[in-house]
């Protein structure tokens, strides 16, 4: 879910309630070749194509188990990190959907046609997987797998919707090329790149943004900024600004392109702050949405949202592409 808008309402009488503007961005994704571990000399890969199946198919059968039930424990088993502070709040707003988006998202459902995108063993400690599901046949899903306390569970989760990205970059063993995140490539290095974005929601991108190329993640969280600080919120009777956070989790993962380039994959969070204007606060206050409430928030001078997200990017010499951001409301006071 994309940063929304809050409107106010004058008190005496008058119902109204916190909207939410959702800002459709384009998600997207990527796979590569399969790794071996085969054959005395044989580079291995951070996981076998066997295991790294095998883990796959675990995560679909305990997410819909989890999702059927809303069952955040259960899903804490096959999740962390980033997707996993996503999800769970996801569970929390599941009540204040429509009835048809309820059973939509309660039904079971399978990840097929994967890929498998291994690095060599001991440059990652995780995979991804690129695959479709079977209730979307057009668009594909990045799952990255991590090792979390013993245990390998899905911390990154990106779905394509139009641009595909570049080719990955694979030795003659079919391996993947992990890349250290800290690594700059250009002006920016994969670990800044959600610093970057959340500038131009706080700034309209005067700062880390400047290092971003023009994208339409980018230039919608631009129009944000730019309609946040020059409408407000409440039709001018509250100000609306943005403040990045450290994300659930910090983790950046990092692939080399064939081109030479990297795609990175990473997180990114931020508040959103509507503050009713002293001359209105005798008479007027905001008044919380059902998302909102559910979250935790009530009515008053001030509503803070909280945002969690992720974002997939592509870096060369010449430039840094966002092409793709998926963010969650998951908390609310």
């Amino acid at each position: 879910m994309s940063p929304h808008t809050t409107r106010l309402v004058r008190l005496p009488r008058l119902k109204g309630t916190a909207v939410g503007i959702t800002t459709a961005l384009a998600l997207t994704a990527c796979g590569g070749q399969t790794g071996s571990d085969s054959g005395k000399g044989t580079p291995q890969g951070v996981v076998s194509q066997a295991a790294a199946k095998k883990i796959a198919d675990h995560y679909g059968e305990v997410n819909n188990k989890a999702n059927a039930a809303r069952d955040e424990k259960l899903l804490g088993t096959v999740e962390a990190g980033q997707v996993y502070a996503m999800d769970k709040a996801t569970y929390t707003l599941f009540e204040t959907w429509p009835e048809k988006e309820q059973k939509a998202y309660a039904k079971p459902f399978s990840y097929r046609d994967r890929e498998y995108v291994i690095p060599r063993k001991g440059t990652a400690t995780w995979f991804a997987v690129r695959a479709k599901s079977s209730e979307n046949s057009k668009n594909s899903v990045l799952l990255v797998f991590d090792k979390v306390g013993g245990t390998y569970k899905m911390v990154l989760s990106l779905w394509a919707d139009g641009e595909e990205p570049p080719k990955l970059a694979v030795d003659r063993h079919g391996l993947a090329e992990a890349v250290d995140p800290r690594t700059k490539v250009g002006k920016l290095a994969p670990s800044g790149l959600g610093a970057a974005y959340e500038d131009f929601l706080e700034t309209g991108g005067k700062d880390e943004g400047t290092a971003l190329t023009s994208t339409e993640p980018v230039e919608n969280a631009k129009k944000t900024y730019q309609r946040s600080s020059t409408k407000g919120a409440a039709d001018g009777m509250a100000t609306e600004k943005f403040f990045a956070k450290p994300p659930a989790d910090p983790s950046v993962y990092a692939l080399r392109t064939a081109d030479g380039g990297v795609l990175a994959l990473f997180p990114a969070a931020h508040k959103q702050e509507s503050l009713l204007k002293e001359a209105y606060r005798s008479n007027a206050a905001l008044v919380p949405n059902d998302e909102q409430s559910a979250l935790g928030a009530t009515r008053g001078v001030l509503i803070t949202d909280v945002f969690e997200g992720q974002g997939l990017a592509e870096l060369t010499p010449k430039s840094a592409r966002i092409t793709a951001v998926d963010f969650q409301h998951v908390d609310a006071r």
